[in-house]
């Protein structure tokens, strides 16, 4: 049976409504200061780990699977419950929403960083560095700095924003949920080194399929033209604090046009965990 335009509205109404106030909540709100459900994933997921972990793609695998499916299966759970109670459905997605995406706090971390390099403090600068990225802020002088916040900025909007809201368009709070323990599995044991190489594989791949599901769909955030991002890059600091979270997917790749050492989605050295860190 094929549904109608206006019964497929009917019932997706409620996903659309909960994306929206999800949103404002997280702009209104921000952050809960304790016991933020990211956080609480993150140390699980690290509980974990110091239990099974070992130098072996199939005990990554079965790690990623198990942190991915104790968040999934609640959340498809309640979006069944939820089922058919529009009001309920609406709330349930808000609070999902509010709670995997972080672009309140994104945009405060990159404006103490603005603020700091506008006030030439290097120092501070870099005492906020560790916010946003895993680069070493002692190496990087005004530029980098910029460049490294810019970076962050663009990518933490993809995997903490955008990406978040477009899974739970396509799936509810399933897809909410399920891509925000993909995207935090990634950043934690997803990058390149001695320990994760073969540990972290299956993170690495399962955010790798997540990402390339939104690059085919189109969601990106809006951007700029590449040459006022390198531009930015290379010359004053002043030319890029107010405007930094408007200038989305483009402004890594026009940065790299710089000898900086690249922060880009990925299997990088210098991931973190995504918002909140914990």
């Amino acid at each position: 049976m094929v549904l109608s335009h206006n019964e497929l509205m009917s019932k997706r109404w409620p996903v659309a409504a909960g994306l929206a106030a999800g949103v404002a909540l997280d702009a209104l709100l921000g952050d809960p200061r304790r016991g933020h459900p990211v956080a609480a994933f993150g140390r699980a997921a690290a509980a974990l780990e110091a239990r099974d972990y070992a130098d072996s793609r199939r005990r990554g695998a079965a790690h990623a699977a198990a942190c991915v499916l104790a968040v999934a299966g609640p959340a498809v759970a309640l979006h069944r419950r939820t089922r058919g109670r529009p009001p309920w459905q609406a709330a349930a997605v808000a609070t999902a929403v509010w709670a995997v995406t972080g672009a309140r706090s994104l945009h405060h971390e990159a404006e103490r960083a603005c603020s700091s390099l506008l006030r030439r403090d290097l120092a501070a600068a870099r005492a906020v560095l560790p916010s946003l990225c895993g680069r070493d802020p002692a190496t990087l002088d005004a530029a980098g700095l910029a460049r490294a916040v810019v970076e962050s900025v663009a990518e933490n909007t993809s995997d903490a924003v955008v990406a978040p809201l477009l899974w739970g368009a396509v799936a509810g709070i399933p897809g909410l949920a399920a891509y925000r323990a993909v995207n935090t599995l990634d950043a934690m044991v997803g990058h390149r080194s001695a320990r994760y190489e073969r540990f972290g594989w299956a993170s690495a791949r399962l955010d790798d399929v997540a990402n390339r599901a939104r690059t085919r769909a189109g969601a990106r955030p809006p951007s700029r033209p590449r040459s006022a991002c390198a531009s930015a890059g290379r010359t004053s600091t002043a030319a890029w604090p107010r405007h930094v979270l408007n200038w989305g997917m483009d402004a890594p790749r026009g940065l790299r046009t710089s000898a900086a050492p690249s922060c880009s989605p990925g299997r990088s050295p210098c991931r973190r965990p995504p918002w909140p860190c914990w």
